[in-house]
């Protein structure tokens, strides 16, 4: 994806009481995770907070790498897998801006294999019946995870299990490139008609093609020149190289072990130091606390960050409101499979989940907080409310094995008392 820079080092920058929280509550966000090290369910994990543009909390517990006893640092580079769907999702909107595309623009007209699409009615997935679509699917559905679209991991669905039949569970069969690959998606049937339901899927892989015919570069081209180097995200990238002293910070990967314990993950972890056929702008980026936190900040302030704006405040603002069918929430008219966000009171913006009502999901968490998270347990979210930024970072997969990030949500939130 081309060089890595400078090391972000992300520093505190204020006393929590400066900005309303208190420090002692603060202090019970790392007396709770440490226990998931010291009990063996993590292998360890960085958090930051950020309030008013300050960041007020940063702390490690662990290691990146047990079995060679390497701690986290500031430095260590993790893989943020979803977490890269806002990033590609900003960069689809920076081109809505500039007019290179509209969100109501049917997808065929940057992908041609889109025209025509079929909808799934009933069947197996080798010999499934079909209705045609009632409406082509656009760029506002790619963003939303209305297009109709599925993952092969999902294993909930005939259509999932074409996906798998031609290498789509995680990722992309060796050697298929982006542009090969949205048309293989687009020869699959939809699992619903365009805009009427939501379903976790490949859409933001297929936006990130979008993303490179509007554009005219690669994804990865676009990302760095638009949003990682004006941002000094200098870590953020799709691979390192195997032998790099940036191979030397990356995180090892691992699952839960049946019984207690962790298990390496090796391959889904031999993929980060690949040079990628596959730009997946759906999953495929590595990243740092630092990085990350400049692009959460960026967000926070509107688009824009030490002087460099990325996107316009009333774009960010459109983005990040409910955009669901009905206005109402994913537990309504979501598929009920895995997601990286709670269902009950959120809604779904343009790339990310919304809280729409947080009684509703019985959840410590303002309307209109944005967020997303990776399958391996990371998780950020901005809530506008209170000008709060959290971020956590770890490497375990699939992220639905513990509840991380409704417990982060709380732990954050107890501490704001101004």
């Amino acid at each position: 994806m081309g060089r890595l820079g400078t090391v972000t080092v992300p520093k505190i920058e204020a006393d929590p009481a400066e900005v309303g929280l208190d420090a002692t509550r603060l202090a019970r966000i790392d007396t709770h995770f440490r226990r998931y090290v010291d009990e063996g369910k993590l292998p360890g994990w960085t958090i930051a907070v950020a309030r008013g543009d300050r960041l007020v909390h940063l702390s490690h517990h662990g290691r990146r790498d047990v079995e060679a006893g390497l701690p986290v640092t500031d430095d260590t580079i993790w893989r943020i897998y979803s977490m890269t769907k806002p990033i590609t999702s900003v960069a689809a909107l920076m081109l809505w801006e500039r007019g290179a595309l509209e969100l109501t623009d049917p997808v065929s007209r940057y992908i041609p294999a889109f025209a025509e699409q079929r909808v799934y009615r009933g069947g197996s997935a080798l010999n499934p019946g079909t209705d045609a679509a009632r409406e082509p699917v656009r760029v506002h559905h790619l963003l939303t995870h209305t297009a109709g679209l599925t993952y092969g991991f999902h294993h909930a669905h005939p259509v999932d299990e074409m996906y798998r039949s031609k290498g789509y569970e995680f990722g992309a069969p060796e050697g298929v490139d982006l542009a090969t690959a949205a048309e293989q998606f687009a020869s699959f049937p939809l699992l619903f008609q365009p805009g009427t339901e939501w379903n976790y899927s490949v859409a933001t892989d297929v936006l990130g093609r979008v993303v490179e015919v509007a554009s005219g570069q690669r994804l990865d081209e676009f990302l760095r020149t638009e949003i990682l180097d004006p941002l000094g995200m200098s870590d953020t990238t799709f691979s390192v190289a195997p032998d790099s002293p940036e191979a030397a910070r990356l995180a090892a990967l691992y699952n839960a072990r049946p019984g207690g314990g962790l298990v390496v993950n090796k391959v889904l972890a031999r993929a980060a130091t690949r040079e990628p056929t596959y730009l997946s702008g759906g999953g495929g980026l590595l990243s740092t606390a630092g990085d990350y936190l400049r692009f959460a900040r960026m967000l926070a302030r509107g688009g824009e960050l030490d002087g460099v704006r990325i996107i316009g405040p009333r774009t960010l603002a459109r983005a990040t409101r409910n955009h669901l069918p009905g206005g109402q929430d994913l537990e309504t008219v979501g598929r009920p499979i895995f997601s990286e966000s709670a269902f009950a009171g959120v809604g779904f913006g343009l790339g990310f989940s919304v809280v729409i009502d947080g009684p509703a999901g019985k959840q410590l968490a303002n309307e209109g907080t944005f967020a997303w998270g990776g399958l391996a347990s990371t998780a950020f979210w901005v809530d506008p409310v209170d000008d709060v930024v959290a971020l956590f970072f770890t490497q375990l997969v699939p992220s639905s094995t513990y509840p991380i990030r409704s417990q982060l949500q709380t732990l954050v939130q107890q501490a704001v008392i101004d």
